[in-house]
């Protein structure tokens, strides 16, 4: 008896092991058929247990084709049956994707992030007014509080402001601007007070329903 024992290490490959390997000896059953039209019967109650054994993807589209593509493939497209769609073809599945492209984006100003460069590209295409000049001292101030994170110590303005110079193609100068951005310490304090209240708020959570003694 131990020596009729079968392994699954010994037992043949499964293509799409979510359907078991009494799926895959249906599957080589439909091939050795001769009749055609047995072939086509057999084939469309394989494709029936296929989808009572995944009911919740009735709903998705296209699940009946994606139902008899599995079928082609399981078979190692070996399967002679009439389906409904186009047969998928072993070149097509095997076939390597395009590699992708990642954007490869090396800012000088590494601290500021990617997204600082996205807005003063933005803030270059306004038109000059009240709204532009707002936008800018709010990525300068941005700038300053990015500074800061990287760089404890306190920063002057005419850094940030000689930087946004730089980032912005020299579009956007304020180094001769008399206005200062928002103070080191004002913007740092700012910082931690959002983080105290964070960690409050999680440990007011944390003992609510608490027993007091």
């Amino acid at each position: 008896m131990i020596d009729n024992l079968e392994y699954n290490t010994e037992r043949e490959h499964l293509i799409i092991p979510e359907y078991g390997r009494h799926m895959q000896k249906m599957i080589n059953h439909a091939k050795t058929v001769e009749d055609k039209e047995e072939r086509n019967k057999i084939a469309k109650a394989i494709i029936s247990v296929m989808g009572n054994m995944q009911p919740h993807l009735r709903d998705v589209p296209d699940f009946q084709h994606k139902l008899w593509d599995q079928l082609f493939i399981m078979s190692n497209f070996e399967l002679d049956v009439d389906s409904p769609y186009p047969k998928p073809t072993k070149e097509l599945l095997e076939e390597k994707p395009e590699p992708l492209e990642y954007p490869q984006n090396h800012p000088k100003y590494r601290f500021y992030g990617n997204n600082i460069k996205t807005m003063i590209d933005v803030a270059n295409t306004w038109e000059d007014g009240e709204l532009k000049e707002a936008l800018t001292y709010t990525i300068a101030n941005h700038m300053k509080k990015c500074f800061l994170n990287w760089n404890k110590d306190t920063v002057e303005d005419v850094v940030i402001f000689d930087h946004l110079f730089e980032l912005s193609g020299g579009k956007i100068d304020l180094r001769n601007s008399e206005e200062d951005l928002s103070d080191s310490n004002s913007l740092m304090r700012t910082k931690n007070k959002f983080s105290s209240n964070k960690k409050g708020g999680h440990h007011k959570k944390q003992n609510r329903g608490r027993k007091r003694y």
